[in-house]
């Protein structure tokens, strides 16, 4: 009976002893296993692990994503043109205790040292990057360029803390409400300035086509000209070798022929008035049919 009294107890203690050096670390975390506030162990895989009771101390850290909004700041590119920017950022605690040794704490009180440490770095790269480049390409859609140098900028210095920064972006780049009129009069501005040139382009362009045009014109009715002179040339040379080869042939007839073509023209309604001699040869062939003067 002594010794059942005894036994059992002793078995109590063992239990307990046994139980108080076995933690759990859950997949969503890290723990390191403090001596007397010295690291001893660092346990990143999920599952059992041991301490010594009473000596040790566990502490544990979150080992999923963590995101952090940063307080929107004013920046100036290098245009001059102020801006408002909004960002957040997402990190991962890589190295436990390197986070340990420049936090100084652990649980939330850690992460929330982490967070103020980290939106210092970021808000300082996010000036110098944003400063160097125009108004123009942060308000752009395409500034994952700029982003992504934000974050690479910014994950060197993490690094020191035992962060990995695997995102950096820009929620809102906004203009401060005093500078959006003048903005917006100097957008009217550049607007009208480039519809000015625009249409000076236009009307320079209109004017080269109206020359070049009055050109084919002049070029087209030039050569038309000269093609009917040589036309009416050639007609005319014909004419006249008809002409020739029918007043060789029967003079008499020819005579005629041109006889009646002078009645023709000369005879023709609305003409002026003729006055002639009454000897005159021109009616020769209206008063004889051979043509002669003599009746």
């Amino acid at each position: 009976m002594n010794k059942t009294t005894f036994i059992i107890p002793v078995l109590v203690i063992a239990i307990a002893a046994i139980l108080s050096s076995i933690f759990i670390v859950d997949e969503r975390e890290k723990a390191l296993v403090l001596r007397f506030g010295r690291v001893v162990q660092t346990v990143e895989d999920p599952g059992l692990a041991f301490r010594i009771p009473l000596v040790d101390q566990v502490v544990s850290y979150d080992d999923r994503i963590i995101s952090i909004d940063m307080e929107a700041q004013e920046i100036i590119p290098n245009d001059d043109r102020r801006l408002k920017v909004d960002a957040f950022a997402r990190y991962r605690i890589t190295d436990v205790e390197l986070f340990r040794q420049a936090t100084g704490a652990g649980g939330d009180q850690a992460i929330a040292v982490a967070d103020n440490r980290l939106e210092t770095i970021l808000n300082a790269e996010t000036r110098a990057v944003l400063g160097s480049v125009s108004s123009g390409d942060i308000l752009s859609t395409d500034r994952d360029a700029l982003m992504l140098r934000i974050r690479n900028g910014a994950a060197v210095e993490a690094r020191s803390l035992g962060l990995e920064v695997i995102d950096v972006r820009l929620k809102r780049t906004d203009l401060p409400s005093q500078n959006l009129e003048r903005t917006f009069l100097r957008m009217v501005s550049e607007r009208q300035r480039e519809a000015e040139d625009e249409r000076a382009r236009g009307r320079e362009a209109a004017q080269r086509i109206t020359a070049l045009a009055d050109r084919t014109v002049v070029e087209l009715e030039s050569e038309a000209n000269r093609e009917a002179q040589i036309t009416q040339g050639e007609a005319d040379a014909e004419r006249n070798a008809i002409f020739a080869e029918a007043y060789g042939q029967d003079q008499e007839f020819f005579q005629f022929y041109r006889s009646l073509e002078a009645y023709r023209e000369g005879l023709t309604s609305g003409n002026a008035r003729l006055v002639m001699q009454p000897p005159e040869g021109f009616f020769d062939y209206l008063r004889s049919p051979n043509g002669s003067s003599d009746q």
